[in-house]
């Protein structure tokens, strides 16, 4: 008798402490299986986060994906690096590199849009942990080849709460925006954006989840040394070791929607314009536009179901 089916999906990251956590969750999920991963500056270089990538791979102790370099800057602004909140390596600086893995030669963009093309519709899901520049180069060189993707489940978005780098945005879409735009504005039809609100409030991790977690096994120390930094940042907005975990939840909302409390289809535009509101998704709630939704905005997880996968795929008893 053979075996179930997995879903395939490729993932395409800035990989840093966050993206760590997510990247192994995916690779622990027998019913998903990743063909590729490709990197994108954001949260570190492009070279810094495809080492990161394989360095969690190593980690995760389940299967090797190839590691693939996309771009190196955004569209047309300078790169802004989360060194603060992930430490200059992203991996909350405690020395971890892959020992073995390495980057596998050609373009993420060009594998991404191969792996397509091969593909049956919907046959391949994305999921984007990122800065959307990969994703927007790939649109703009084969719209066509994009929209045999099934569904496109982004990290980013201040969802409908507020953002985490500007008042309004949240450090993925405001990053690159302009990559953002070509997203939303591209008529794709399963774009899905988990907002930074989502992993909020009852989902964040809590010291004793964080500590459950940390103490569970290898990888679980991992994933956990790993946001360092981000713990001590935590320490200063939160009041404890708490842990705001954006692209776990992401993932988590795409393979295992059962998780998902809140999401609805809206119209909404990114602002480029040249201002304060930079990178802020506006999201019409109320249809005061009157225009056609275009892109789903995931806002509330179930927080009980959402943390039973996290246990589930980092393998805590």
């Amino acid at each position: 008798m053979m075996g179930k089916i997995r879903q395939k999906i490729m993932i395409d990251t800035d990989c840093a402490s966050d993206d760590a956590m997510a990247i192994a969750m995916a690779l622990n999920d027998p019913a998903y299986e990743i063909q590729l991963i490709s990197a994108v500056s954001g949260n570190v270089p492009v070279q810094q986060a495809a080492v990161n990538a394989l360095t969690t791979i190593e980690y995760a102790g389940t299967y090797n994906v190839p590691v693939y370099m996309g771009a190196e800057n955004m569209l047309l602004r300078k790169l802004e690096y989360a060194y603060e909140t992930h430490g200059n390596d992203g991996m909350g600086d405690i020395g971890l590199a892959p020992k073995s893995l390495k980057v596998s030669e050609g373009n993420g963009v060009v594998k991404l849009l191969d792996a397509l093309r091969g593909a049956e519709p919907g046959e391949i899901d994305i999921i984007a942990l990122g800065p959307l520049t990969n994703l927007a180069l790939a649109i703009r060189l084969e719209p066509e080849t994009v929209k045999k993707a099934g569904r496109i489940v982004i990290m980013g978005t201040a969802g409908l709460g507020e953002g985490n780098v500007t008042p309004v945005a949240e450090f993925n879409i405001w990053q690159d925006a302009e990559a953002a735009k070509i997203v939303v504005d591209s008529g794709l039809q399963h774009i899905i954006f988990v907002g930074w609100d989502a992993c909020l409030g009852e989902c964040m991790l809590t010291p004793g989840e964080i500590q459950e977690i940390y103490e569970s096994g290898e990888l679980g120390k991992f994933v956990i040394d790993c946001n360092k930094h981000l713990l001590e940042m935590n320490r200063e907005r939160f009041g404890d070791n708490y842990l705001d975990m954006a692209d776990p939840s992401a993932v988590a909302a795409a393979l295992y929607p059962e998780c998902v409390e809140d999401c609805e289809k809206y119209y909404c535009e990114v602002d480029v314009s040249a201002g304060p509101s930079y990178g802020a998704v506006l999201v019409d709630v109320n249809n005061v536009t009157g225009k056609e939704p275009n892109v789903y905005i995931c806002s509330k997880l179930y927080a009980d179901k959402y943390k039973e996968y996290i246990y589930k795929t980092l393998k805590v008893k």
